[in-house]
C-alpha cells in the first residue's frame, strides 16, 4: 500500500478525515481555514486513498481549475447568499460542466465529450460558492448499459471499491462487497472524506443503494424538486439528482442550494419546498410520528419484510425501530404488497408479454420497459442539445462505437442499449404509454398513497434500498440514513460494511423525512467512518 502523503494547512481540530460539511462551513465562516487549504487537503486525500493506498477509484477525473477557483474564493466566507463559499464538492460524471472537464457517463464512447453549458445543478453550486473538485466515477451510463454490469464499473473509469472492504474481489476483479450503484463514486468519496459532499443521481435506487452500502446520508428527492437539465438521462419520469453527505443536516444544507425551479425542466414548475430544509431539525421530530413498517412474513408478496434480511441486517432494523419507539414514534406494522413493483423498476410484466422488447422478441434481459423507451428518447436529446467535441450524436453512435471497440468498451456487453434501440425513440408507442400508466397506478393509487392513507402513517420505513422502486415509480422522495454495520461477506475475517434505513413519503415531503431521519441519526449515532483512511 502506497504511503499517504503529508497533510496540508487545515487545523487538526477540524478532523477533515470525517468532518461533516457543516463543520467545514463553520470553519470557513470563522476564517479558521481557507478554500485553498481545504481543496489542497482533499486533493491530498484523493492522491493517498483514491489513487494510492486502497485505490478506491471513486474520482474519475479532477477539475484542473479547482485550485484556481478555490484561490479566488479565499477572500470570501459562507453567507446567506453564498452558503457554500469555498466548499469542495464532487459531482457525478453524468452531470454536465462547461469547463475543462469532460462529461462522459463513464463511457469510452464519450471520453472527450464536453458540455456546451453547465447543468442547472452546477450553476446553482457555483452561484452558492462551491469549488467543483472533479467528477465522480459511476456505474456506466448510470447502470443502464448492460444487465451484467457490476455496481461501480465503467469502461472509462474502471471499478469503484467499497472503502469498508476495498481489497476483497472475485476472480474477475469484481468487489465481493460492492460499492452500490450507480452513484458509487459519489458515495465512496463522501464516505472516505475525499470531499465535503457530493452530488449523485438516481432513477431507481442509484442514490439510496450506494448511500446504504457506504454508510452515508442521501436524499432521493421528489421528481421536480431538483432540475435534471444537463444530466445524462435514463428515464425522465423518474430521474433526479440528490445530495450525498456525512450527516442529515449537511444533506438539508445542500438541498437548500439544489432545490430550485428551472424553466429548462418543466417538472420543477409544480415544485413545493420550505424556505429552509435545516429548520426544525430536532430529536423531538420523532415524537408522535407514525412510521409504517412492512412486516408480515407470511405474505408471499411482501418483499420488504426486514425479517428476510440476513441475521445482522434484521437485527439492525429491529434496533432502529426500537430507537424510534424510544423517541416516541408509533410503529405501524402493516404489510405493503411489493413484489410487482420490485421485480424491476418500471417493469410491467403484462406489457412485456406483448411488447416488441419482450424476452421472446429481442429483449432477453426482461429489462424495465419504461426505462428502455425513455432512454433512447432522452439520450438522443442530451447528445443533440448538450454534448460537444464528440462524434457521438445518438444512442446508435454509442452502440456502434462500443461494437467497434468491444475489447475495451464491452466487458459486460450492452444488451440494455441494444434493447432500447429497438424503440422508435419518440415515446409514441402504445406499449410505453400503457406501461407508464400502469406503473403510476400501482405505485401511487395502490402503493404509497393507499398504504399511507389506510394506515395513517407519516413515512414508510425500509431496510437499505429495498423500497427504492416503490417511491421512485411514483416520483416520491426517500431519505437514507446509516443504521450500522453488518457482517461482511466472504468469511468471518471479512470486514463489516454498512447498512442504512430509508424513510419514504409522499411528494414534496422531504422536510418531514429529513426531520425524522435527523431525530433517528442523533439518537442512534450509528454512522461509522471506513477504517484505514486516517488523517494525513
Amino acid at each position: 500500500m502506497k504511503k499517504p502523503t503529508r497533510g496540508v494547512a487545515v487545523p487538526p481540530e477540524l478532523r477533515l478525515e470525517d468532518a461533516p460539511m457543516s463543520d467545514i462551513i463553520e470553519a470557513l465562516a470563522g476564517g479558521r481555514v481557507t478554500a485553498t487549504a481545504l481543496t489542497k487537503a482533499y486533493l491530498a486525500r484523493i492522491a493517498a486513498y483514491d489513487r494510492g493506498g486502497p485505490a478506491l477509484n471513486s474520482v474519475r477525473a479532477l477539475n484542473p481549475d479547482a485550485l484556481a477557483i478555490a484561490s479566488a474564493l479565499d477572500g470570501s466566507r459562507p453567507s446567506v447568499k453564498r452558503p457554500l463559499a469555498g466548499v469542495p464538492i464532487l459531482v457525478k460524471d453524468n452531470i454536465a460542466t462547461s469547463d475543462k472537464q469532460p462529461t462522459t457517463a463513464g463511457s469510452l464512447a464519450l471520453e472527450g465529450a464536453r458540455a456546451r453549458r453547465d447543468a442547472t445543478v452546477i450553476k446553482l453550486l457555483r452561484k452558492a460558492g462551491a469549488v467543483i473538485l472533479g467528477k465522480a466515477n459511476l456505474t456506466e451510463f448510470a447502470n443502464i448499459l448492460a444487465v451484467e454490469m457490476p455496481s461501480g464499473y465503467s469502461s472509462l473509469g474502471g471499478q469503484v471499491k467499497n472503502p469498508f472492504v476495498p481489497d476483497l474481489v472475485d476472480d474477475r476483479g469484481i468487489p465481493i462487497v460492492d460499492p452500490g450503484g450507480s452513484s458509487s463514486g459519489s458515495a465512496v468519496a463522501v464516505a472516505a472524506s475525499l470531499c465535503a459532499a457530493s452530488v449523485g443521481t438516481e432513477t431507481s435506487g442509484s442514490l439510496l443503494h450506494p448511500a446504504s452500502r457506504n454508510g452515508i446520508v442521501t436524499v432521493k428527492p421528489t421528481v421536480g424538486l431538483i432540475s435534471r437539465a444537463g444530466i445524462v438521462p435514463i428515464a425522465h419520469s423518474q430521474d433526479t439528482a440528490g445530495p450525498m453527505t456525512r450527516s442529515v443536516r449537511d444533506a438539508a444544507v445542500l438541498l437548500n442550494v439544489l432545490a430550485a425551479k428551472d424553466p429548462l425542466d418543466p417538472a420543477t414548475e409544480r415544485q413545493r419546498r420550505p424556505a429552509d430544509y435545516t429548520g426544525d431539525l430536532t430529536r423531538d421530530a420523532m415524537k408522535g410520528a407514525r412510521i409504517g413498517v412492512p412486516s408480515d412474513p407470511a405474505d408471499p408478496l411482501n418483499d420488504c419484510y426486514y425479517g428476510k434480511l440476513p441475521t445482522d441486517g434484521a437485527k439492525l432494523m429491529a434496533e432502529a425501530i426500537e430507537v424510534m419507539e424510544d423517541l416516541g414514534a408509533v410503529i405501524v406494522r402493516a404489510n405493503m404488497p411489493t413484489r410487482g413493483w420490485l421485480a424491476g423498476p418500471g417493469t410491467n410484466m403484462a406489457v412485456l408479454n406483448r411488447n416488441p422488447l419482450s424476452p421472446n422478441k429481442g429483449n432477453p434481459t426482461g429489462a424495465p420497459i419504461v426505462f428502455l423507451y425513455e432512454l433512447k428518447y432522452g439520450l438522443n436529446l442530451y447528445l443533440k442539445d448538450w454534448a460537444t467535441k464528440t462524434d457521438i450524436k445518438t444512442m446508435a453512435d454509442v452502440i456502434a462505437f462500443n461494437a467497434a471497440n468491444a475489447k475495451e468498451a464491452l466487458r459486460f456487453g450492452q444488451d440494455l442499449f441494444l434493447a432500447a434501440d429497438l424503440t422508435k425513440g419518440d415515446l409514441s408507442e402504445r406499449e410505453y404509454k400503457s406501461a407508464r400508466a400502469m406503473d403510476l397506478l400501482a405505485a401511487k393509487r395502490h402503493g404509497m398513497d393507499a398504504y399511507m392513507d389506510q394506515h395513517k402513517v407519516d413515512a414508510v420505513l425500509f431496510p437499505g434500498a429495498t423500497g427504492a422502486a416503490i417511491a421512485a415509480k411514483a416520483g416520491y422522495p426517500s431519505v437514507m440514513v446509516p443504521a450500522g454495520l453488518v457482517a461482511g461477506a466472504g468469511g468471518k475475517d471479512t470486514p463489516d460494511y454498512p447498512l442504512g434505513i430509508s424513510f419514504a413519503g409522499r411528494a414534496w415531503s422531504e422536510h418531514k423525512l429529513l426531520r425524522l431521519a435527523y431525530a433517528y441519526e442523533q439518537a442512534s449515532n450509528a454512522r461509522k467512518p471506513p477504517p484505514g483512511l486516517p488523517a494525513l
